[in-house]
């Protein structure tokens, strides 16, 4: 898993724009704003990749947020972004496992993850671990794809992710097996309700589920 993710590093973000026809900037600024909204002092960005929310997080507010991935590549990239946008004391970013933080309990106001929680290996464990470095109340706020439902958005979602995706992935990427992976695990991940049962089994209430384009992504609130 490491070793994919640091292989599509220096294409990771060109491309999402590209699959996600720029709306992936949309999506992260709704992230952003549900989060500071109720204005953390404390923001923990888990599975940062190359640190786009992060950056989304820190240019509306001058609130300090730690970024964490376990590909070092990405995180090389992020820190290159980071500094050339004079955001280095803003943003941290940092080596870590979602799955065993580093973190003391009950350390930030808030956590957020883009597009990252349906790589977590263990998914149950991965959200206990957020859960735990989460401050009684505190908000976790989630982006991720989903499915859609309804005729024809899910047919052409399946053909779009099937077909387009690891086609864009060997084209721009040279790495058609890490998308056809991404596209995969798109489609197996449990969404909707599904997925905010899974969060309230890990210690988390007043779970909403957000579907945005037609239910290809669906953000998700919850608190701890």
């Amino acid at each position: 898993m490491i070793t994919m993710f640091d292989r599509i590093a220096s294409t990771y973000d060109r491309l999402n724009g590209l699959i996600t026809f720029g709306m992936d900037k949309t999506w992260r600024r709704s992230v952003a704003t549900m989060i500071l909204a109720k204005n953390p002092t404390s923001i923990l960005d888990v599975a940062t990749g190359t640190g786009a929310l992060a950056i989304d997080l820190a240019t509306q507010s001058s609130i300090e947020v730690i970024g964490i991935d376990i590909s070092q590549e990405m995180l090389t990239i992020g820190k290159d972004k980071i500094h050339s946008l004079g955001l280095d004391e803003t943003i941290r970013m940092q080596l870590d496992d979602a799955e065993s933080l580093s973190f003391k309990n009950n350390q930030f106001d808030a956590v957020t993850i883009g597009f990252g929680v349906r790589n977590f290996e263990d998914l149950n464990q991965g959200l206990r671990e957020v859960n735990r470095v989460l401050k009684p109340g505190g908000q976790l706020v989630i982006l991720e794809t989903s499915v859609p439902t309804y005729f024809p958005f899910k047919q052409g979602y399946y053909l779009y992710t099937k077909w387009i995706i690891p086609l864009f992935g060997k084209l721009f990427a040279r790495n058609k097996v890490a998308y056809e992976y991404l596209s995969t695990s798109a489609k197996i991940f449990p969404h909707g309700e599904r997925f905010n049962e899974i969060l309230r089994k890990n210690g988390f209430k007043n779970t909403v589920s957000y579907p945005k384009m037609f239910g290809i992504v669906t953000i998700y609130s919850a608190f701890k």
